[in-house]
């Protein structure tokens, strides 16, 4: 009856609720002061905090965009100045190492604008300057257009510039320009003097009215002689416009400077980087040619306290600077962007202003509203609080007229209702007495079945249940429990110690003190525990692996016992076992992979296992194996060299593969000695075992941790280099093996083919001493007819012997020259071979494979190989006497000039051979 107390307390007053004698005040007049001042604080501390989230949102966000921006101007301008050091080295191999004919000015040609037209047009022009003061290459012309660039003895010193054909050759002469030694330019300076790649200094360029860097590779041959010098040449004017375009939308500026002289690289105000004066020399603008007082001034700031980010509060504006430095080789740029702080402050303030003065109109037109609406919801608490003096002196008869279904109408008409429920109640108390004893029995017997149905429910469950007092007894047991834990009834287990009955003994068997038991503790503690790590343990004395819950019972904030769940998981830690296991091994070998490998390092290194000796052997040939053969061999010969590494090893120590071709062996307590031997043995079974056409080889470095001071990891280090030593100084020999066991599989699959190719070497050398080559040119003609059918050896047996093949033979015995070129080209002594072996089976004609090669673009060496081939062939074909089969042979050459052989190679082959049948 608390509402009616509280109306009885308030008189009516002038339209007004007024307590007692105590100073009169209007609930509609509180309610008005408190929603004005509810309005204004949370208006305000509101506009309080977004506002100023707003101006530091604004200025985080500006911060933000000048630190983006600078990072990606910087990265687009680094970048950029990559792209010619990709260019230089991609192609500085093929300069130096000889791949490219200089002389040939077809080849030559087509690399240079083959070279140039991959990259972009900010790239002017590639070329390579001879130290004979030669000069070639290909350039984009002032429409954008690739030209090819000539100076040499033939221009007479001049450059000359050729349009180019669709074949990338030299098509017309379109400029000839004057005088041109590319020695006495800047960039070919800049790369002697420092004998490595280097940039160049910001040059004008000679011929386009631009700025100008180059990159410069120097080329020298194998004796340390310059050769001559590569340059990739660029044009700046499209940064400056890069820089316009990335700043534009910011009202921001970019300016790229030269670091020391700050001589202007590019800008993104439209300023002139530089002026060419009226003798011809080249003035470069530097900083002080911005107008800008503030970005110049914010430039001195970061010179004197070098920061990459800070604002500048200047006189006109305030900026926020970000500044980045790019130092390559010969290149010290400074990449300087600032964002006006005002870019997002300004629209903030004008947001604010707009705010305030809509969120005024607002409030006022709130409180009207608001004053008009509490007025007529507040007028039906008159009636009410007429009904409550009614009902406080006795009446209850007396009931509040419900004039609306609001909430003061809903709480006139709760009012009727307790003021029905009162009057009921006093008239019928006693038989609402009566009719509460027959809810409690039924109460009662509800509650029994519910227990009841608890208790089948807790039997039904497949997990183990059981709960225990305070002191460990078992009060309670479901039927899983009793099975799982092997007793016939519940009764065996209630009121036993729980502890002492089945947890009592840890897995190895000794005592499980009840202090450490968490079960106990979940009851001491009053929170719950989990555990999967013990055991439980049967009624016939067997324990099982269980993974279980405890959880203290609560009662009136009191703990009163505690309820634990459990299961058994035997078979989920067998399986989990057994994981553990897979997950540590090499699916390939069966040995330690890197991840166990670890493990068992930290657990070797112990002072009880010194001398620790370490093996670090790495297969070789593997990348050829599966290049050439496929990564079925590849995976045979990692198999093969694990077997020869474990049964070299005794069974304590430990042996990993942690990479592709990498093995790690941990000896322990094995001295250096000892260790030298296990190396032998490992090297001894190498020695003949082979898989497919490779002879297994492996490198091996050794190193002995002999102190407990000493790091294993500095040992593994050790081990490792002495690996890669042992695999540089035998590199040689072992390609040479690797060379030698292929031909010879290829030899003894096939015994005409041994016989074709030492015929064809000694042809070649006999056509090589009539065309008067070199000794070195010979030697090397005739290696290459030895070796030029190698890439046979990754076909079938029955294709070496058949003359007519398939179609499909046909076209696995073409891959051979591709086969034969892929490995040579990854032996250093066999590189220069390649080419030959590559092409010698393309013809004059350009009928020919794998390439479609014609006239002299097929080396010299090839063209020999191909006459030699065939006429060896046909010499050996049929059965006719040898006289015949020769004057055959030699009318298959002739036949074939011009059409499959070089014409004067065939003529020269021809007539040698009828000399010695003469």
């Amino acid at each position: 009856m608390f509402l009616a107390l509280l109306m009885h307390s308030i008189a009516k007053k002038d339209g007004e609720f007024v307590k007692d004698n105590r100073r009169n005040i209007s609930i509609k007049r509180i309610i008005i002061i408190i929603f004005i001042l509810a309005m204004l604080v949370s208006i305000g501390s509101i506009g309080y905090l977004i506002f100023t989230n707003w101006f530091s949102s604004a200025r985080q966000t500006s911060e933000s965009i000048a630190e983006d921006l600078n990072e990606s101007i910087y990265n687009n301008i680094y970048s950029f100045m990559h792209v010619p050091i990709q260019i230089n080295e991609a192609n500085h191999k093929i300069i130096a190492n000889d791949i490219l004919d200089i002389t040939d000015e077809r080849l030559r040609d087509k690399f240079f604008v083959g070279a140039l037209s991959l990259y972009e047009d900010e790239m002017y022009s590639f070329s390579y300057g001879t130290a004979e003061g030669e000069y070639y290459g290909a350039r984009r012309n002032e429409k954008g257009v690739i030209e090819i660039m000539r100076n040499n003895a033939g221009t007479g010193g001049n450059s000359w510039y050729y349009s180019v054909n669709d074949d990338m050759t030299a098509g017309d002469l379109v400029v000839q320009t004057g005088k041109f030694d590319p020695r006495t330019r800047a960039w070919y300076k800049a790369a002697v003097e420092v004998g490595s790649p280097t940039f160049s200094p910001v040059y004008k360029h000679f011929v386009m009215d631009d700025l100008t860097i180059s990159f410069a590779f120097p080329v020298y041959n194998k004796a340390g002689e310059l050769q001559g010098v590569i340059g990739t040449h660029m044009l700046l004017t499209d940064i400056g416009a890069y820089l316009k375009d990335a700043v534009s939308k910011y009202n921001g500026y970019a300016v790229i400077l030269e670091k020391g002289s700050n001589a202007l690289i590019a800008n993104s105000m439209g300023i002139d980087n530089f002026a060419v004066l009226q003798d011809g020399t080249l003035e470069r603008h530097g900083i002080d040619k911005v107008e800008d007082s503030d970005l110049k001034q914010a430039y001195k700031k970061y010179n004197a306290n070098p920061e990459q980010h800070f604002l500048y509060e200047g006189k006109g504006q305030s900026l926020y600077m970000n500044v980045k430095e790019i130092h390559m080789e010969g290149l010290d740029w400074v990449v300087i962007s600032a964002i006006p702080e005002g870019l997002l402050i300004t629209p903030v303030v004008q947001s604010i202003h707009m705010t305030v003065l809509l969120t005024a109109l607002a409030l006022l037109l709130s409180l009207v509203i608001y004053m008009i609406i509490t007025g007529r919801l507040l007028k039906p608490m008159n009636s009410l609080l007429q009904v409550s003096e009614a009902l406080s002196s006795g009446d209850l008869t007396k009931r509040v007229d419900v004039a609306r279904n609001d909430e003061i109408g809903r709480i006139s008409e709760s009012f009727n209702n307790v003021a029905d429920k009162m009057q009921f109640l006093i008239n019928n108390l006693e038989a609402a007495v009566k009719e509460r004893n027959e809810e409690l029995c039924w109460a009662n017997a509800d509650l029994e079945e519910n227990k009841n149905q608890l208790q089948l429910i807790l039997d039904s469950t497949a997990e183990a249940i059981y709960g225990m007092d305070q002191k460990g007894e078992c009060t309670f047991c479901n039927l899983s429990c009793v099975k799982l834990l092997g007793y016939n009834s519940q009764d065996e287990l209630l009121g036993e110690n729980m502890h002492h009955q089945i947890h009592h003994t840890q897995r190895d068997g000794t005592p499980f003190p009840i202090d450490e038991c968490r079960i106990f503790q979940s009851i001491k503690q009053g929170k719950g525990f989990k555990a999967d790590d013990e055991v439980f343990w049967r009624a016939d004395g067997t324990s099982f692996d269980v993974e279980y819950h405890a959880y203290p019972q609560i009662k009136n904030g009191e703990v009163v016992g505690g309820v634990v769940t459990f299961m058994d998981i035997t078979e989920r830690k067998q399986k989990e076992a057994e994981i553990q296991f897979l997950s540590c091994r090499d699916t390939l070998t069966g040995l330690h992979n890197r991840r166990c490998f670890e493990d068992s390092r930290n657990k070797i290194d112990t002072p009880d296992n010194l001398p620790l000796s370490v093996i670090f052997a790495d297969i070789n040939g593997l990348k050829m194996t599966n290049d050439i053969f496929g990564h079925a061999y590849g995976d045979e010969l990692i198999k093969k060299s694990a077997e020869i590494l474990v049964s070299s090893c005794r069974e304590n120590d430990i042996v990993s593969r942690v990479g592709g071709d990498e093995f790690i062996i941990l000896l322990p307590n094995t001295n250096g000695e000892n260790a030298e031997k296990v190396v032998s043995r490992i090297k001894s079974e190498f020695l003949d075992a082979r898989v497919a056409a490779i002879k297994c080889s492996i490198s091996i470095g050794l190193d002995t941790k002999r102190s407990p001071g000493q790091s294993l990891g500095e040992i593994m280090a050790n081990a490792e280099n002495a690996m890669y030593k042992d695999k540089t100084m035998n590199r040689k020999s072992v390609n040479m093996d690797i060379i030698d066991t292929i031909i010879e599989t290829l030899h003894s699959r096939s015994a005409r083919e041994k016989q074709h190719s030492i015929a064809v070497s000694e042809f070649c050398s006999e056509v090589g001493s009539i065309m008067q080559l070199s000794e070195l040119e010979i030697n090397k003609l005739k290696r290459a007819g030895y070796l030029h059918e190698i890439g046979k050896i990754t076909l079938d047996e029955s294709l070496l012997s058949k003359e007519d093949l398939t179609e499909e033979g046909f076209e696995g015995m073409q891959q051979h020259s591709i086969v034969g070129y892929r490995i040579l080209n990854l032996f250093d002594d066999t590189l220069d071979l390649a080419e030959y072996v590559y092409s010698h089976h393309e013809c004059w004609d350009g009928s020919g494979y794998p390439r479609g090669l014609k006239g002299e673009q097929i080396p010299l060496i090839a063209r020999i190989i191909s006459i030699a081939e065939t006429y060896e062939r046909v010499l050996n074909r049929g059965e006719l006497s040898l006289s015949e089969s020769k004057k055959k042979a030699i009318e298959t050459i002739r036949e074939g000039a011009g059409k499959q052989f070089d014409p004067a190679l065939a003529e020269t082959f021809a007539r040698l051979m009828d000399d010695n049948n003469g």
